[in-house]
């Protein structure tokens, strides 16, 4: 009877091990159906933004230093492909670092407020600015949404620890990789506003029938 005992204790103590251990690698449910919601919901508003556009109106800038909508686009595009890359090939790779947790409390709601607002202006890194990287609109969309569908896969799905592995930021000094994660949705979020910007120009092309 006592060996019973105690091998029903030892396996008590393993289980719930284990399941600190689990909850420390991955998210929680509350992190992942947020993750997930906030990489559709700008997902599909950059997508409606841009659909139905003629040619006139996918090109036509605002000013001869401001963006077309294509050219926006295309920077979101190359920037969502640039930053899920980092994330899977230099935050994830970097040591497991729980001590870090502390510091980075607060900036998920720091993320979704701050990168969307537009009244602070950035310069975009040469390496994201647009080139003509996609030979059609269709080209450009069809890689944002397999990149976009990888990343909402990812945070589905991953069992790993996004919590403990940490990446500079160029506005938050250093976020978590789920915090990157938003941080890549809400540069979307931004700048599908810009696209709006140019949209509600009032020298934007009007549509032409047939379109």
């Amino acid at each position: 009877m006592r060996k019973l005992v105690l091998f029903f204790l030892i396996l008590f103590a393993f289980t719930v091990s284990a399941i600190a251990q689990g909850a420390s690698e991955s998210l929680t449910t509350d992190e992942r159906e947020k993750g997930v919601a906030y990489l559709k919901q700008t997902r599909d508003k950059f997508l409606d933004s841009i659909k139905g556009l003629s040619e006139e109106q996918w090109k036509f800038k605002p000013a001869a230093d401001r963006w077309s909508v294509a050219e926006v686009a295309e920077h979101i595009g190359i920037s969502e492909q640039t930053i899920f890359g980092l994330i899977t090939g230099q935050v994830m790779k970097s040591p497991a670092d729980p001590s870090k947790r502390e510091a980075a409390k607060g900036k998920d709601e720091l993320i979704l407020k701050m990168i969307p607002e537009r009244t602070t202006k950035a310069q975009a890194p040469e390496i994201l600015k647009p080139i003509g990287r996609w030979a059609t609109r269709e080209a450009l969309t069809g890689e944002f949404e397999k990149n976009r569908g990888t990343a909402i896969t990812f945070i589905k799905d991953t069992k790993e620890s996004l919590r403990d592995h940490f990446g500079p930021n160029p506005v938050f000094k250093e976020l978590d990789a789920y915090q990157w994660v938003l941080f890549m949705a809400a540069h979307s979020e931004r700048h599908t506003a810009q696209i709006l910007e140019v949209k509600a120009d009032p020298n934007f092309p009007k549509k032409k029938k047939g379109y």
